[in-house]
C-alpha cells in the first residue's frame, strides 16, 4: 500500500486528526504529513503499527495516549510530546518544549536536540513497560520531577556540563536519570541522590545509546563509556516528612 500524503498547510487540527485516524483504521501503514505548523494532538490515542512522518512543527501533546505507532518528526516539537504515551515511539529531529514525556507509561521518545522544563515529569513504569526519554542535547530545570519509573538519558552533545539547571529529580521515587558527565550535587532536587555509574549500568543501557545514535546518525562509540552520572530516588517517599505532625 502506498503512503498516504496529506498537505496540512492551513488545516485545523480537528479535521487533520480525523483524517489520520480514519486512514489508520482503514489499514494505511504509512502517513506523510507535510507543512505541519502547530496542529495539536497528532497521533492522539492511535493504536497499531502505523508510521507517521511529520514534516514541520507539530503542536502540543503529540502522541498523547498513543499505543503502538511511530511518529518521526523532521522539525521541532511543542510542549508535552509523548504525554501519557503507552507504547510506540516519537523520533524528533529537532528540539522539544516543556513537559516532554509527561506521565509517559511506555515506549520511547528520542529528541535529537534540547528539551525545555520538567522533562519526564511523572514518568512511570509497570511490569514490563518501562518508558524511555533520551535527549541528545540538554534540558532545563526540574528534569524527572516526581518521576515514578522509567529511564531519562541526557547525552549533552554540545553542552558542558550536560545539564546545568536545578531541581534534577525533584520528588523522584522511581526510575533513573542518567546524564553524561558529572552533575553538581547542588542541582539535585529533593529526594534525588547521585550514585556511581558502573560497567554493568553501561552494558544495560548500551542498547538505548546505540539505538539513539543510529536514529540520528551519530557515532555511538563516543558515548559507550562510564562517563555518566546516575541519579535515583533516595527514598520511595521523598516528601513523607511534609505530611507528619508532632
Amino acid at each position: 500500500m502506498e503512503p498516504l500524503v496529506i498537505d496540512a498547510k492551513g488545516m485545523h487540527y480537528t479535521p487533520l486528526n480525523k483524517m489520520i485516524r480514519a486512514a489508520v483504521a482503514s489499514g494505511v501503514k504509512e502517513i506523510v504529513l507535510n507543512n505541519v505548523l502547530g496542529q495539536r494532538f497528532i497521533g492522539n490515542g492511535l493504536r497499531g503499527d502505523a508510521k507517521i512522518i511529520i514534516n514541520g512543527v507539530p503542536g502540543g501533546d503529540l502522541g498523547m495516549f498513543m499505543s503502538g505507532p511511530e511518529c518521526e518528526i523532521f522539525g521541532d516539537a511543542e510542549h508535552a510530546p509523548g504525554n501519557t504515551m503507552d507504547k510506540g515511539s516519537l523520533i524528533i529531529h529537532g528540539s522539544a518544549g516543556d513537559a516532554v514525556a509527561h506521565s509517559m507509561r511506555g515506549g520511547k521518545v528520542f529528541v535529537e536536540g534540547n528539551i525545555g522544563y520538567r522533562g519526564g515529569i511523572h514518568m512511570k513504569e509497570y511490569e514490563d513497560k518501562r518508558p524511555i526519554l533520551a535527549v541528545g542535547g540538554t534540558s532545563h530545570a526540574f528534569l524527572g520531577e516526581y518521576m515514578a519509573g522509567g529511564l531519562i538519558l541526557v547525552l549533552g552533545i554540545g553542552h558542558e556540563p550536560a545539564v546545568r539547571d536545578r531541581g534534577i529529580g525533584s520528588g523522584i521515587h522511581g526510575g533513573e536519570i542518567v546524564i553524561r558527565g558529572d552533575v553538581n550535587d547542588k542541582l539535585l532536587g529533593v529526594g534525588a541522590t547521585k550514585v556511581l555509574f558502573t560497567e554493568d549500568d553501561l552494558e544495560r543501557l548500551a542498547p538505548v545509546i546505540e539505538e539513539f545514535c543510529e536514529r540520528f546518525d551519530l557515532d555511538s562509540s563516543s558515548f559507550l563509556d562510564t562517563n555518566y552520572s546516575r541519579i535515583i530516588p533516595s527514598s520511595s517517599r521523598p516528601f513523607a516528612g511534609k505530611y507528619t505532625w508532632d
